[in-house]
């Protein structure tokens, strides 16, 4: 298994934007079967942190992800002109 790990900041004004365009991309990710688990988290304090928890069987799961339409349209896309990607980071498991 492999995990992915991504925060996101959205611009002033932007975040319900964000929002909607998150709940898109974690709808159709999660449709994937390769993917185990796809949860969108956003920020008690602060509203316009978005926090990105991915689960994936394997590389060749985490790769077909990233070829799919809806994550070009959604995360090479409309996020991009939305905010900012402050960090993303992988982990396996223990």
């Amino acid at each position: 298994m492999i995990v992915l790990a991504v925060t996101w900041k959205a611009h002033p004004g932007k975040e319900e934007e964000m929002k909607r365009v998150f709940s898109l991309l974690q709808a159709e990710s999660r449709k994937e079967p390769g993917c185990l688990m796809y949860v969108v988290h956003r920020g008690r304090e602060d509203r316009s942190r978005f926090f990105v928890y991915e689960q994936y069987k394997d590389e060749a799961a985490l790769e077909a992800h990233r070829a799919t339409p809806h994550f070009r349209l959604y995360a090479r896309g409309e996020l991009m002109t939305l905010g900012d990607r402050l960090d993303a980071h992988l982990y396996e498991p223990i």
